[in-house]
């Protein structure tokens, strides 16, 4: 099992504490790496004369960060629940518990979505305007114990926002689950359907944090659950609509991210939402999506939408190797410049550049850090659990996820993601805040830190080429000479000073 690896990584490794002399820093280096360590605690002091440097500066404090996690969804839950009670808990501590991944931002679905099992609403029973028949029954069998388990392993807790992919049919213009847009005249209804999930899921003993208005409101042409927003019909529905009925119902305090997709086009999405202080009153951040591109984070965009609204959030809310059947026990594979996304095949041609065949493992940890140093206050993958095809998915719309499991063999695998994830999620916490500092210039050699509320400082490097390097750390007065193989991600913790 992938996870005793993981564990026995971080009790039978020796720790170093390179703290012989007063201007050397103590550090902790755990790294994942092509060449086999996941998340393993290393000693890495490099005997060699580094040439490049990277300096903290922790006084220069950047955004505060809200969390790390993954998405509970039906697919996920469903998986968990064929598996052995042994397994199931495995997988559950691992995501959750602080021995594991610790995560601390969550999602999940408001009716369905592609990775359910089927087509289903909340709200069935057509021209319910007052939703009298608004039941989360469809939820209680597998996602609702899921997202219950969770909570009984995290200690430190956790955030769950909400996204919806669609109204039910009967609200919108074309009557179909895929595409047309919410009929003005069922503004109200929807958004007493937010309100009404708040209560359903309280009764459960769920607490929601927040949502997001619409999963991907550009629409994804002719797939699965989806509805059309423009950036000012999504305003208007929030600030005239949802937002003063959260408001009204005691649910003011949920947060409301806008939004919801690929940041190409962005600029777009916060001038309507932070137009003024009347359009951007309800809105409290907005939401991203990777798709557009597989190893481009598109820094301009993002900068433009913190400067839009600098006190607001900006979460990645969904990200995943998609258009993919997961590669089974082959770790290597997540290494390896093998996999293609949706845009491999479909992208216009003149987009083809931003969708290349690139490593998972590389799209994960490049995206992170790339989304820190330009404002990102969380990040969020996408299912947490699916099987060997890369579902179940109702459309076959195959995905790759950092735990992949077989039910009929009651077999787990932690792939390369889940301790990539984990390299943020586990020693970066809510509340750290990103510090300034700097690095050689080389796209290829990505760092990003952060302080923890605890004093403690973390630092992410990842190399991506294959080649090692060594490097020096510094903080104030203090450096260690480090050492990073190729290929290979690296969580440096700096204790308390």
């Amino acid at each position: 099992m992938k996870l005793i690896k993981f564990f026995s990584g971080l009790i039978l490794v020796t720790t170093i504490m390179a703290c012989s002399k007063d201007n050397t820093l103590q550090v902790k280096v755990y790294e994942t790496s092509a060449k086999g360590n996941n998340l393993t605690l290393v000693n890495t002091v490099s005997q060699a004369e580094a040439t490049e440097q990277i300096t903290l500066f922790p006084e220069k404090e950047l955004q505060t960060i809200t969390g790390f996690g993954g998405a509970f969804t039906e697919s996920s839950a469903y998986l968990l629940n064929q598996l052995s009670k042994k397994n199931r808990d495995t997988i559950i501590q691992a995501y959750f518990s602080k021995e594991g991944a610790n995560y601390s931002l969550t999602r999940t679905h408001m009716n369905s979505c592609d990775f359910s099992l089927s087509q289903y609403s909340y709200s069935p029973v057509v021209d319910d305007m007052e939703l009298e028949h608004f039941t989360i029954q469809e939820d209680k069998e597998d996602l609702i114990p899921m997202i219950k388990d969770a909570m009984v392993a995290s200690e430190d807790g956790f955030k769950l926002f909400a996204s919806p992919w669609t109204a039910s049919p009967w609200m919108k213009d074309n009557n179909e689950w895929v595409g047309g847009k919410l009929l003005p005249k069922y503004y109200d209804t929807w958004a007493l359907f937010f309100s009404k999930y708040v209560d359903a899921y309280k009764a459960e003993g769920i607490d929601i944090w927040g949502f997001t208005v619409e999963n991907e409101p550009h629409g994804n042409g002719n797939n699965w659950e989806s509805m059309h927003f423009t950036p000012d019909e999504m305003t208007n529905f929030v600030q005239n609509h949802l937002g003063p009925k959260l408001e009204a119902d005691g649910h003011g305090d949920k947060i409301i991210l806008g939004y919801d997709q690929n940041r190409k086009g962005l600029k777009e999405w916060v001038d309507s939402m932070y137009a003024n202080e009347e359009t951007s009153k309800y809105f409290d951040g907005t939401a991203i999506h990777w798709y557009e591109s597989t190893f481009e984070v598109f820094p301009e965009e993002l900068q433009y939408a913190h400067n839009k609204a600098p006190n607001k959030l900006l979460i990645e809310t969904e990200g995943c190797v998609d258009s993919e059947v997961p590669a089974w026990k082959d770790d290597l594979w997540y290494w390896s410049k093998e996999a293609t996304d949706w845009g491999w095949d479909w992208a216009a041609e003149e987009d083809k550049y931003l969708h290349p065949k690139y490593a998972p493992v590389n799209r994960y940890a490049r995206d992170i850090i790339g989304c820190l140093n330009n404002w990102v206050d969380g990040w969020v993958d996408w299912n947490m659990v699916l099987d060997k095809q890369g579902g179940p998915n109702w459309f076959k719309n195959w995905c790759a996820a950092p735990i992949i499991v077989d039910p009929d063999a009651d077999e787990v695998y932690f792939t390369p993601l889940y301790y990539t994830m984990a390299h943020f999620s586990k020693y970066i916490r809510p509340g750290a805040k990103v510090i300034e500092l700097e690095k050689p210039e080389d796209k290829k050699f990505m760092v990003t830190a952060a302080k923890n509320p605890d004093g403690s400082i973390a630092v992410v490097v990842f190399n991506e080429e294959p080649v090692a390097r060594d490097f020096k750390l510094t903080l104030r007065e203090k450096t260690i000479s480090l050492h990073i193989e190729g290929q290979a991600l690296q969580t440096i913790i700096i204790p308390n000073l």
